[in-house]
C-alpha cells in the first residue's frame, strides 16, 4: 500500500517508472520494400516487448538500441538531426511464466523486474502523422516520440503507425523557449494542468510541454471517448513512487496536488498521457 501521502493511481506510473536493468525480447521486422520514399511503418509489441516492425517503408527503421533508466528516467538516446526517434518502454522479456497482468489501476507494487526502452531511429524525410491504436496523437518530422506499454494486460497488443502525411505543415508542438538551456538533472516548478476526460490528446501533450515536461503516450481499454485523453500522470520529483494523476480518479486531489497547484517534478521522467483506446 501507498503511504497517504502519495496519490491515488500513482502506482501505474511509478511501476513503469521505476526501473533498473534487463533487456526485453528482440524486435523483429519483415523483409524491406525495394521503395525509397517514406510511406507507412507499423510497431507491435505487447508489455513485455517482442517488438515486431512492418509496413512498406520498414527499411527506414534500425535499432538505437535496448536500456534500462533508473527510477523511471528517461534513456538519454543518441539521435541525428534528420531522423525520428521512436522509443518505446515495456517490460522485459520473461524468464519465467508469465503473471498475469493487472493493467495501469492495479499494478502490485513494487513491480518484479524492471523496465526496458527500446529505441529505434526511423529517416522518415518528411513529416508523418503518428497514430496509436489508429487514432492520431501528433504530426511530426524529427524529434521524439515515447509510448509505455508497461500498463497493457498480458495478451494486449499495442500499434504505433508512422505514415506519410499529406499535410505540408501539421500542427506543430509549441515553442518553449523557456525550456532551452535547462538543466533537465534538476527538479523543476510546474503547475498542474486542468486535464479532464476527452481532452483532445494535442491540447493534453501541450501544456505539459509548455512546462518543459516531456510527455509519453500510454494506450489503454478505458472508459470514454476513443482518441482522447482519459488521464495524465505528472512525476514528483525525489518521490520515485508518487505521481500527480489528473483528474484524480476519486474526484478528490490530496492537498497541494490538484490542477493548478504548484510541485516540483523531474525533468528526466516523462510525464504520461493516457489516451482511450
Amino acid at each position: 500500500m501507498f503511504h497517504s501521502s502519495c496519490l491515488v493511481g500513482a502506482a501505474a506510473l511509478v511501476a513503469a517508472l521505476l526501473t533498473a536493468g534487463c533487456e526485453g525480447a528482440p524486435a523483429t521486422a519483415e523483409a524491406a520494400s525495394d521503395s525509397t520514399e517514406f510511406s507507412d511503418v507499423r510497431f507491435t509489441l505487447g508489455s513485455r516487448g517482442g517488438v515486431r516492425i512492418d509496413g512498406e517503408s520498414r527499411a527506414a527503421v534500425r535499432s538505437a538500441g535496448a536500456f534500462t533508466s533508473v527510477e523511471g528516467r528517461a534513456h538519454p538516446f543518441t539521435r541525428p538531426d534528420d531522423q525520428l526517434l521512436v522509443v518505446l518502454r515495456h517490460w522485459p522479456a520473461p524468464h519465467t511464466p508469465e503473471r498475469a497482468s493487472r493493467g495501469w489501476a492495479s499494478r502490485p507494487w513494487p513491480p518484479e523486474e524492471p523496465s526496458v526502452e527500446s529505441g529505434f531511429l526511423v529517416d522518415t524525410a518528411d513529416q508523418v502523422r503518428a497514430d496509436l491504436d489508429g487514432h492520431p496523437v501528433e504530426q511530426l518530422r524529427r524529434g521524439i516520440i515515447r509510448i509505455d506499454v508497461t500498463g497493457a494486460d498480458a495478451d494486449d497488443l499495442v500499434r504505433l503507425t508512422l505514415s506519410a502525411s499529406r499535410e505540408t505543415t501539421g500542427p506543430a508542438r509549441p515553442d518553449t523557449p523557456a525550456c532551452e538551456g535547462l538543466d533537465r538533472r534538476s527538479s523543476h516548478r510546474v503547475v498542474l494542468p486542468t486535464v479532464e476526460p476527452g481532452t483532445p490528446v494535442r491540447d493534453a501533450a501541450d501544456a505539459l510541454r509548455k512546462q518543459c515536461l516531456d510527455v509519453q503516450y500510454a494506450s489503454l481499454p478505458t472508459d470514454g471517448q476513443a482518441g482522447t485523453v482519459r488521464r495524465v500522470l505528472v512525476p514528483i520529483a525525489g518521490q520515485p513512487l508518487t505521481a500527480a494523476v489528473l483528474p484524480p480518479p476519486d474526484g478528490t486531489a490530496p492537498q497541494g496536488h490538484a490542477p493548478g497547484d504548484t510541485v516540483s517534478t523531474d525533468l528526466t521522467r516523462p510525464a504520461t498521457a493516457v489516451v482511450t483506446r
